[in-house]
């Protein structure tokens, strides 16, 4: 077996790249030549609509060792038995839900075998909807790939790095870092710190893409510059090869004599990315009260509602608290948008205890929450003056759709996560 690439990424996001792992590889001016350079075979990878307007449209044209047409009939998957579990079909109490960390499993378990469904909504035959998973592993993929058929998947480390090789380069990742994988485009996870867990979001929904910025102007959030598309890399490899794909929600396999991880060169704005979350621009007030989290959003997935997403991807990074006469935490509210929320690093600042790194959070539509107690308490009475909340990197993937939790999520709850709101002092009217 033998793996060629280029080094380094290319930055921008949604670029339409060029970039070939071997010299001469590319075609040049059309996009199936009738022989193309050393008997590759011309393929397109398609995100949208061949007829989606031409700012949505994504598609990218590979050239590869092999068509991935090459392959016998999929047949139904056995292992990773949590990862396809359904939303509980049970009726969906209005409750407020807390899952501590996943423990890293004790027998050999890779990426794929590690996943753990955790909250659903939508369908992948719709086009709509997101899904909440978490990962945990502790070995290498070897001679397996994993494609995803329903959805985009956006990878959130948590512990341990990982490298993710996909048809179209390799991406290295760290724990406070991104990478999103696009529908159908093969991938192998290889831990180099021998386990990880973190966590997924699978988008069946519109393609993620940067928010706009309205009032805030050409400025700020996520910037185009920051994000990275691996540049072509490629494995020429005759060794078997057991392919996993993930199809209406459900896991099939079927096997090859080589790997299909084999795409020489490629151009198109249909790519994986990463992103670095530190380089994320926060804004935020700098007279009184607290922002609405949507000026946290890193990438969004919009519904056919303008302003109303299918997911937003938002983080709370490190950031100045400098408000005037004001309850710096997040208020208490109820939201028509579903919060489905994970922490990273460090600890949030509305949340005193329970809430661990590795750990998610459920706050369905119009369901009361805010900070608890201790929280409350402390930000009530703490003396105003700038403030930095450092050390710290907690998500959201918030949807329109409600969240429904798996039979397995359902039964692996904490106990009793609404006592973080009790003990509240009734407010005195003199």
């Amino acid at each position: 077996m033998s793996a060629q690439s280029n080094t380094g990424y290319i930055p921008g996001f949604g670029n339409h790249v060029s970039t070939e792992a071997v010299a001469g590889a590319l075609p040049e001016g059309r996009n199936s030549p009738q022989r193309p350079a050393f008997g590759l075979y011309a393929e397109q990878l398609s995100g949208t609509a061949f007829t989606a307007p031409r700012n949505e449209n994504r598609r990218s044209w590979l050239y590869r060792l092999r068509p991935s047409a090459d392959h016998r009939p999929f047949a139904p998957y056995a292992g990773a038995p949590l990862f396809v579990a359904a939303p509980s079909a049970e009726p969906l109490a209005p409750n407020r839900l807390r899952w501590s960390p996943q423990p890293l499993p004790e027998g050999p378990t890779d990426f794929i075998d590690g996943i753990v469904t955790i909250l659903g909504n939508g369908a992948p035959e719709q086009l709509e909807g997101v899904v909440f998973h978490i990962y945990a592993a502790n070995r290498d993929m070897h001679d397996r790939v994993f494609v995803d058929a329903d959805g985009e998947l956006l990878i959130i480390p948590e512990m341990g790095r990982l490298t993710v090789l996909t048809e179209l380069g390799r991406i290295d990742l760290t724990p406070g870092q991104i990478a999103l994988v696009p529908r159908g485009v093969r991938f192998r996870v290889l831990l180099p710190d021998g386990r990880a867990r973190g966590y997924l979001a699978e988008n069946y929904g519109a393609l993620f893409r940067l928010p706009d910025l309205g009032p805030i102007g050409s400025n700020g959030l996520a910037n185009p510059r920051d994000f990275e598309t691996p540049q072509a890399w490629f494995e020429d490899s005759d060794e078997p090869v057991e392919v996993i794909q993930k199809y209406l929600g459900n896991l099939w396999v079927t096997r090859l004599d080589h790997s299909p991880l084999d795409v020489v060169a490629w151009h198109g704005n249909l790519a994986p990315y990463r992103y670095d979350l530190a380089r994320f621009n926060t804004i935020g007030t700098v007279s009184f009260d607290h922002p609405d989290p949507s000026i946290f959003t890193v990438l969004t997935s919009p519904s056919d509602v303008p302003g109303r997403a299918n997911a937003d991807f938002v983080i709370f990074p490190p950031r100045w608290m400098v408000a005037e006469d004001t309850f710096r935490p997040p208020w208490f509210h109820r939201n028509v948008m579903s919060e489905a929320m994970g922490l990273i690093h460090g600890a949030y600042d509305a949340k005193a205890d329970g809430f661990a790194p590795g750990g998610i959070s459920l706050h369905n539509l119009m369901t009361g929450h805010g900070p608890d107690v201790a929280s409350w308490k402390g930000a009530s009475e703490v003396e105003l003056k700038p403030h930095k909340i450092e050390s710290t990197m907690a998500f959201m993937v918030e949807s329109c759709w409600p969240y429904r939790p798996t039979a397995h999520a359902s039964t692996s709850a904490q106990l009793d996560y609404d006592g973080v709101w009790a003990g509240f002092p009734k407010a005195r009217i003199a």
